[in-house]
């Protein structure tokens, strides 16, 4: 199913400055941009990067004296989906992982797994199979955190988000990937352009790694499942944050939006209590 993508990011600039702009759409197996088209000023030097896993795509801008900019990116992306059914898929055991997937079972900055493994393996550890007790951590944080935005901040991690019981998107997707890593299964961050999310923003979310596949979840179910397109993936959000400044930067405007643009009519897709059916990566 195709989208259309769109971003537009505003800033001033008081010095000279250094900013690591993440808001291209990836190519993966799974999705495939179509078109794409970025707008930055013609004076700014700029630079296409990818982080050291080859997928990520980002944008150093240099910007030598003070003004005002604006970035702005617009895709046509076409993304593949599969529902599968994970009742019966195989247990993987860690001594199996491949070497790319070993750094997600770890604590990092904002997912401090360690601190939360009483209450992982209390809550969720006699859960039957690994999807099952994924599902379960998405269904309690879904149940037991309000989403309020503005309530949270950049420092807040998924042990605050235990204490405070609120959060925004972020703070969701960082508790998920805690819990689960608490329990052994690798787990990251996702964040993307989110159609039908009302006002419209970037989002952000998790996969879990379960029987040999990144499969996605979101606790906050303000979105279809098969309604994200996906712009970068992390431990946490400290390894994909959409704009990254280095100077004296104030942001000034931040959009982001995504559009459905496919000729068949949208199906959503959703997780439920009584079907453990998964989304695969894509």
């Amino acid at each position: 199913m195709k989208f259309k993508v769109s971003a537009e990011l505003g800033y001033e600039i008081k010095a000279p400055s250094t900013l690591v702009i993440n808001i291209h759409a990836l190519r993966t197996a799974h999705q495939n941009v179509i078109e794409e088209t970025l707008s930055t000023p013609s004076y700014i030097k700029t630079e296409q990067l990818t982080d050291v896993n080859g997928e990520n795509r980002f944008m150093r801008l240099e910007v030598p004296e003070p003004c005002t900019i604006s970035i702005k990116y617009d895709a046509l992306v076409d993304n593949y989906y599969e529902v599968r059914n994970h009742k019966d898929v195989a247990e993987i055991p860690v001594a199996k992982f491949a070497p790319s997937v070993l750094p997600y079972l770890n604590p990092s900055r904002y997912c401090q797994s360690d601190k939360l493994y009483r209450l992982a393996s209390n809550t969720f550890g006699k859960i039957g199979s690994s999807f099952e007790q994924v599902f379960a951590i998405t269904d309690w944080i879904h149940k037991n955190v309000e989403y309020l935005s503005g309530f949270t901040n950049s420092e807040t991690s998924a042990y605050d988000t235990v204490t405070q019981q609120a959060g925004v998107c972020r703070d969701f997707a960082h508790l998920g990937i805690a819990l689960c890593r608490a329990l052994t299964i690798p787990a990251r961050y996702f964040t993307g352009y989110a159609y039908q999310l009302q006002p419209p923003d970037f989002h952000a979310c998790f996969e879990a790694y379960l029987g040999g596949d990144w499969v996605l979840f979101d606790a906050t179910r303000l979105i279809p499942l098969n309604g994200l397109v996906k712009i970068a993936t992390s431990r946490d959000a400290a390894d994909a944050s959409i704009a990254s400044m280095f100077g004296d930067v104030t942001p000034t405007i931040t959009k982001a939006s995504c559009q459905y643009a496919d000729e068949t009519p949208f199906k959503p897709i959703y997780y439920t209590r009584s079907i453990f059916d998964g989304v695969t990566y894509f």
